[in-house]
């Protein structure tokens, strides 16, 4: 992540903002074209819940497809800080909508996104050492297993309390406790059973997660126009992406060290997934908040089944034509 951190925070950061008021402002147009009342503030609710990616799924797929190592881990990085980014403008843009306000105010929104990431990174670091001191005392596997699972639980819900990024804050935590000196804080039993843990939390999280999303859509009237809105929507996302990776490709492609090769890879590796759907259903119950989790529903489920099933085969045509032109052309004979 060190050698790769020009795109992952390129993408992470300024590609969240900008796909997001891409997103918002296409969606807000087609919206009323197709005479869908939604205010501006609830098409950048859209846009921030919408643009973070969620790409582990397909990890598999790339490793098999033999995707040079540098383009996966620019693909787990950037999930893995967008993530919190697009959170973070979710809950600023979220605190607005619940203040009663109907149009986007800048210096509101400002102050509330620099006290959400700045406070979510600097608490997740005091945090992240602090549990690394504890772990450091203790060599009891099942103990380390419960202290991590309390200072997830514990440390988010404080800081989504006192309005600080829980989100942000648990993945800077998270990097520094895996990172930061591991060995020393972590044996080698210790590890493998801290992150067998929470690879089957996460699992068991997704699935809940999809279960309680299909009750949901049962709830939900599908009306043509939303379908409509969905099937448009899920072109607009796809651009937005295609923006924020070929654009700062071909601009400063030398300074990310990117080629079009990998940036195709990147661009259909984008999936949406389970994050977008929780974020989408804590909106406040409305009419707009059913039509966004129809167009959320469609979008994820066209994220997972096209792209997620055809991006292996993308992934393998892209690294073969990158081979068949590095190799040295046959000399023409005399």
């Amino acid at each position: 992540m060190k050698k790769e951190i020009r795109p992952i925070s390129i993408f992470a950061l300024f590609g969240v903002i900008v796909s997001t008021a891409i997103i918002a402002t296409l969606f807000y147009y087609t919206a009323h074209l197709l005479h869908v009342e939604i205010s501006f503030i609830y098409c950048l609710l859209f846009g921030a819940l919408i643009s973070p990616t969620d790409p582990i799924a397909v990890l598999g797929i790339l490793t098999k497809a033999n995707v040079p190592k540098k383009t996966e881990i620019t693909i787990i990085g950037e999930s893995l800080f967008n993530d919190g980014v697009g959170v973070v403008l979710f809950i600023a843009l979220l605190e607005l909508v619940k203040s009663g306000s109907t149009t986007f105010d800048f210096s509101a929104f400002g102050l509330l996104f620099l006290q959400e990431a700045l406070g979510g990174i600097l608490v997740g670091l005091v945090f992240g050492y602090l549990l690394h001191a504890l772990l450091r005392t203790i060599d009891h596997y099942e103990t380390e297993v419960l202290l991590t699972l309390a200072f997830v639980m514990g440390g988010y819900s404080l800081f989504n309390y006192v309005h600080i990024s829980g989100a942000l804050a648990m993945v800077v935590m998270g990097l520094m406790v895996g990172n930061f000196k591991r060995k020393v804080a972590l044996s080698d039993t210790s590890q493998e059973y801290v992150n067998k843990f929470w690879e089957l939390v996460d699992v068991v999280l997704n699935a809940v997660l999809f279960i309680l999303i299909s009750f949901v859509i049962l709830l939900v009237e599908f009306k043509t126009e939303y379908l409509i809105l969905g099937a448009i929507t899920i072109f607009t996302v796809l651009l937005s992406r295609l923006i924020v990776v070929y654009v700062p490709q071909k601009l400063i492609g030398r300074f990310l060290n990117m080629d079009s090769k990998a940036a195709k890879i990147i661009w259909w590796g984008g999936l949406r997934g389970g994050l977008s759907l929780a974020l989408v259903l804590s909106l406040p119950a409305s009419e707009t908040k059913d039509m966004l989790l129809v167009v959320t529903y469609l979008v994820v489920v066209f994220s997972i089944l096209i792209q997620g099933l055809s991006i292996g085969r993308v992934a393998k045509n892209v690294m073969k034509d990158k081979q068949t032109s590095s190799q040295p052309s046959p000399k023409k004979r005399e």
